[in-house]
């Protein structure tokens, strides 16, 4: 089975250390600690079945090829496309959020 590698962009990097800083910034460091082992789950689902996440918000944003796989016990969202062996994450959202609104706000390349 071959894996791809998971490349995050600077936005989802910052909505990762958001996360964090904000489940530490409750005092909840065991909640900030599965976080990131929910993340670290996610990235390894998602390097072996890339095509698993849900393309929902594909249609709704119109961007073909964006998919969304949730975090295992917590509220977020990971947001990537698939690209030519790699994974390339977009956003890791709390799925209260205005998601539209969220990604269209990621407009970086990297």
């Amino acid at each position: 089975m071959s894996t791809h590698a998971v490349i995050l962009r600077t936005q989802a990097r910052q909505d990762v250390d958001d996360a964090i800083a904000h489940y530490l910034g409750e005092g909840a460091e065991a909640a900030a600690l599965g976080f990131v082992d929910a993340l670290e789950g996610a990235w390894m689902h998602l390097s072996r079945h890339p095509a698993t996440g849900s393309p929902r918000y594909a249609h709704e944003l119109q961007l073909p090829g964006l998919r969304a796989w949730p975090l295992t016990g917590y509220p977020h969202l990971v947001f990537y496309m698939v690209g030519a062996g790699h994974i390339d994450v977009w956003r890791v959202l709390h799925g209260a959020r205005d998601i539209p609104a969220w990604m269209r706000a990621s407009e970086d390349p990297v």
